[in-house]
């Protein structure tokens, strides 16, 4: 599976708003669909579920399932499509079986590009509430 994340960087004063010029915090044009792409991945409780399963072990397709015994099979591949269209999850072929794991870097990308800057927002907040 390509990550688009690598494609197309660009450095300090080129597209975006970046001055590192590292890809993985620092994308393509294509960043804002790839994180539309995140948080709808993430809008789901199952899809969330099936990551923090993958997130303590790599999983098979069948085990995967087994972590989500309310849903059937075919909902469970099509959260998967939806978790591996975010590059939130690889598979890799092993024989007859499908060995899944947690990619994280599409999350690291939202926190360092959302989460981290309201956090020191916030921490800069109390700092002057501090000092009054």
């Amino acid at each position: 599976m390509t990550d688009s994340r690598g494609k197309g960087a660009v450095g300090p004063g080129g597209p975006g708003v970046c001055g590192s010029g590292d890809a993985a915090t620092c994308g393509s044009g294509d960043d804002r669909a790839d994180d539309d792409l995140v948080f709808k991945a993430l809008a789901s409780p199952a899809r969330r579920r099936m990551l923090d399963g993958l997130k303590e072990s790599v999983h098979t397709t069948g085990s995967l399932c087994a972590l989500l015994p309310e849903l059937d099979r075919t909902t469970v591949l099509q959260h998967l499509r939806v978790l591996e269209r975010a590059h939130l999850v690889t598979g890799r072929k092993v024989g007859r079986e499908r060995h899944l794991s947690l990619a994280p870097m599409p999350i690291k990308r939202i926190h360092d590009r959302w989460i981290s800057g309201y956090m020191q927002a916030a921490v800069d907040l109390l700092d002057e509430l501090g000092a009054d």
